[in-house]
């Protein structure tokens, strides 16, 4: 093994990529031709040479040969190498793939394979802001590739250790990366109604940190998601706190979010929405907010037929079901079964006469109560006018 360690301090001294390549391959002069340890030794002994020498990395990265060497010698590597060089050499080979090849995927693999313990003596020692960071650069990599599954899985790690980072006052960016990080694969999951709030918490986040188009493009965010979310009462309070915000007007001076105040101020009052008005807001969803639905619908469509539901059985305390489907730009049959299962979720209240046609709502409101909820809507609305116009 002494012979074959020269010639790779040889060869990484002088750049012979050459000899480095002929050590790590197959052949009686090979890493083939000693025992298993002494293979992982000399793995590690190459690994330590390339990160300490000035001259070496990165020139080295651009050799698909000395890449591939790189990449098998890290996978064959004892339980320590000094000084971590192995972790060093990881995040020179992720800064590369990032920064020069684009490659996010691979970068995030290579990544992900660190190692990172708790124990204060070992050389692999991280405390829990570099583990976080790490973590969070795995999920962002996965995440421009759309490998979902993989984002999901590096940000639940991070989030095992995001609170037990010491001051997180010095640490506020690196927290606001992940929980950015974390809506975005909620978001990206589907899962429209909690990657809402918390778009819209990250939106009130500090401007010092944030700058205030990226606060207002947030909001915006919050705001898609809040009006893809299926419909009940938790998506009405979400709905809430995103109406209230003071900021949602500004939301018509950005392009891709010019017409959300207005579909989400319809949807948290309850009025119906028309095809025309979501045209501009269909064309600014990602690839992943327009997918068709087991039904036949998109998730926008679906929202909003669940929506307008909700909207008509504010208005109606009965309707037939050809009417209903006419309202909500469906066939009859689809409206049908559409509202049987709001009924069955729970999100309307409600039943079905098959034989008349005839859908009926349970109104457990007064007249007396919808005319003080009204007055009520009013003078919120008129507060919040006259709010917005003494700060102007």
């Amino acid at each position: 093994m002494e012979a074959l360690a020269r010639t790779v301090d040889q060869a990484v001294a002088s750049n012979d990529y050459g000899s480095i390549a002929a050590v790590f391959s197959f052949g009686p002069n090979s890493w083939q031709s000693i025992g298993q340890g002494e293979q992982r030794s000399l793995a590690a002994h190459f690994v330590k040479a390339a990160v300490n020498s000035s001259g070496f990395l990165p020139n080295a990265f651009s050799s698909g040969q000395m890449m591939h060497v790189m990449m098998e010698t890290l996978e064959h590597l004892p339980t320590t190498v000094e000084g971590a060089a192995d972790n060093k050499l990881r995040q020179m080979l992720f800064d590369y793939k990032v920064n020069e090849e684009g490659e996010y995927s691979a970068a995030a693999r290579i990544l992900s394979r660190m190692r990172m313990e708790d124990d204060p003596s070992s050389v692999y020692f991280t405390n829990p802001a570099d583990k976080c960071d790490v973590f969070v650069k795995i999920a962002e990599c996965f995440l421009e590739e759309d490998e979902i599954a993989e984002s999901d899985a590096a940000v639940t790690k991070a989030g095992g250790v995001v609170e037990s980072i010491e001051n997180p006052e010095q640490n506020m960016g690196l927290i606001l990366r992940y929980k950015s990080t974390y809506a975005r694969v909620l978001d990206s999951n589907r899962k429209f109604l909690q990657a809402a709030s918390r778009y819209h918490d990250l939106s009130q986040s500090s401007g010092d940190l944030i700058r205030a188009e990226d606060l207002l493009a947030m909001l915006g965010r919050a705001a898609t998601c809040a009006i893809l979310a299926p419909s009940g009462p938790q998506r009405q309070r979400v709905l809430g706190h995103i109406y209230k915000d003071e900021r949602l007007s500004q939301l018509d001076s950005l392009s891709q979010f010019e017409t959300h105040s207005t579909i989400l101020a319809k949807m948290y009052k309850n009025q119906i929405l028309g095809k025309d008005e979501l045209t501009k807001f269909e064309a600014s969803l990602q690839p992943h907010q327009q997918a068709v639905m087991g039904d036949g619908l998109t998730i926008m469509e679906r929202g909003v037929v669940e929506h307008n539901m909700i909207a008509v059985s504010k208005i109606y305390q009965s309707i037939y079901v050809n009417e209903l489907g006419l309202i909500l730009g469906v066939t009859p049959e689809k409206a049908e079964k559409i509202a049987a299962a709001m009924i069955m979720e729970g999100s309307l209240s409600g039943s079905i006469d098959q034989v008349e046609g005839l859908l009926e709502f349970d109104s457990e409101e007064t007249p007396s109560g919808t005319w003080d909820r009204s007055i009520s809507n009013f003078c919120f609305e008129l507060n919040r006018i006259t709010d917005i116009i003494r700060s102007q």
